[in-house]
């Protein structure tokens, strides 16, 4: 199982670098960043900086969006930055949350995504593809390389991970959730005529390492309230008790209140007084590192190729510092 560290860009962005150069020395592979411009500082310059200063760390956003940049300078982008430092960026893409939203924008249409996927890979890789009814191609790409792994909780976005997306990226980590997700992202996969086996599957959730599971639980509670908006999408969609979302995941929602994205993804965020103890457990992994290598075993068990460490709490380097001592070196 690999490992990746997810940060947002907060300035200074010295900050950034600095954690994933600590990532790095305790043995995570990849580095994500958050991707809303209005929130966060810009993470593609930030990306250049940390592929700069280290030495195999693959990059990338979790999420970018269709909708916020237009597909060949998101092409571009990455494919420059693998000119410069070796193929090392992973695109993650979803439909668009934060980054939307704040500015006053709907999320993408799923449709408006698959074809986002297919296009920003072919060009980055140096392939000709179409945009908004013009053939183009990046002239400058030789050997270009872009896996494209999509961000997906509903039933038809995890239909379209395993149509087209060469990897899942799942943000929970919630066993039975996981298990559900995971086998209908590969039955699409095989219904498309793809090997269902060749789509990476990355949970991302906060880990917080430490005895005090009380503190761990509201250090991390803001999850859930990230979580959250995905999930009031898919009842808002599909209604109470559908047979297509599983109770598991909606539940929880039902005292909802709305959000502020002013508080998205920080600790102490009043918009996740809603959230259950019961949820941040099962959602995040917590306690001493033990608990976390037996939740660990288990992602593994049901088919999870990396996790990915949300890291926005009070324990940043002591929380890197147990997987690398603890935790890592277990699963490599």
């Amino acid at each position: 199982m690999d490992f990746g560290l997810v940060l947002q860009t907060d300035p200074p962005a010295s900050q950034v670098v600095s954690l994933m150069k600590r990532a790095e020395r305790n043995g995570f592979r990849y580095g994500w960043t958050f991707d809303s411009a209005v929130l966060w500082q810009e993470p593609f310059v930030i990306y250049s900086q940390i592929l700069a200063n280290t030495q195999k760390l693959t990059i990338g956003p979790m999420v970018t969006n269709p909708g916020t940049r237009t597909w060949e300078v998101t092409a571009s982008t990455f494919a420059t930055l693998n000119d410069m430092y070796g193929n090392r960026t992973v695109c993650g893409i979803g439909r668009g949350d934060s980054a939307m939203r704040v500015a006053g924008r709907a999320p993408n249409t799923l449709a408006r995504l698959g074809e986002a996927i297919e296009v920003i890979r072919d060009l980055a890789e140096g392939r000709e593809a179409v945009v908004d009814g013009n053939p183009i191609r990046i002239p400058w790409i030789t050997d270009g390389k872009l896996p494209v792994w999509m961000a997906a909780y509903g039933p038809k976005a995890l239909a379209l991970a395993g149509q087209k997306a060469d990897g899942f990226i799942l943000q929970l980590a919630d066993l039975y959730l996981t298990e559900w997700m995971i086998k209908a992202v590969r039955q699409a996969a095989v219904e498309a005529g793809r090997d269902p086996d060749s789509i990476t599957i990355c949970v991302a959730a906060p880990a917080y390492v430490g005895e005090d599971l009380a503190h761990a639980r509201d250090q991390c509670r803001w999850f859930g309230g990230m979580v959250g908006n995905h999930v009031a999408d898919l009842v808002s969609r599909y209604g109470e008790h559908s047979s297509m979302v599983p109770d598991e995941l909606t539940e929880y929602v039902k005292s909802r209140q709305g959000y502020d994205y002013s508080h998205h993804g920080r600790t102490g965020n009043p918009s996740a007084d809603f959230v259950p103890d019961e949820i941040v457990d099962r959602f995040c992994l917590l306690g001493p590192a033990e608990a976390h290598i037996e939740k660990l075993r288990a992602l593994r068990d049901l088919g999870v190729d990396q996790f990915a460490l949300y890291n926005m709490h009070d324990a940043r380097e002591a929380t890197i510092d147990a997987y690398g001592s603890d935790v890592i070196p277990l699963f490599s």
